[in-house]
């Protein structure tokens, strides 16, 4: 399994489309075996759902997202948690042991992405 978390280096980034990078991590039994940062290829509409789920990623860990991209990814079967903060692997970390929780809320305001999940 492919886990990507929308990033600032190692941390997780208030807004999922405007990141620096994506930590990737790929996951077997439950334990992490190999991550890498992958550039950001840049904030287009519907472009980085299908980007990221055309590299096999099955769960996307963000600050905060756009009601669209949530929409795209779970009509592509892909995970989100958004809400989150803090350092991107303790996140993975967290959803691993099954105690990273999702607030849900999208982002609408496209101006504020600072403002969108933190």
């Amino acid at each position: 399994m492919r886990i990507a978390v929308a990033s600032e280096k190692d941390a997780v980034t208030g807004h999922f489309g405007y990141c620096e990078n994506f930590n990737i991590y790929d996951v077997q039994d439950n334990r992490i075996v190999k991550s890498e940062s992958v550039p950001n290829p840049g904030h287009r509409r519907a472009f980085l759902p299908d980007f990221l789920g055309g590299m096999g990623v099955k769960v996307v860990i963000a600050g905060g997202m756009g009601a669209s991209a949530l929409e795209l990814f779970r009509e592509k079967g892909i995970e989100v948690f958004i809400g989150v903060r803090g350092n991107a692997l303790e996140a993975v970390k967290s959803y691993l042991e099954g105690s990273l929780v999702s607030d849900d809320s999208a982002c609408f305001e496209r101006r504020h992405h600072d403002d969108c999940g933190g």
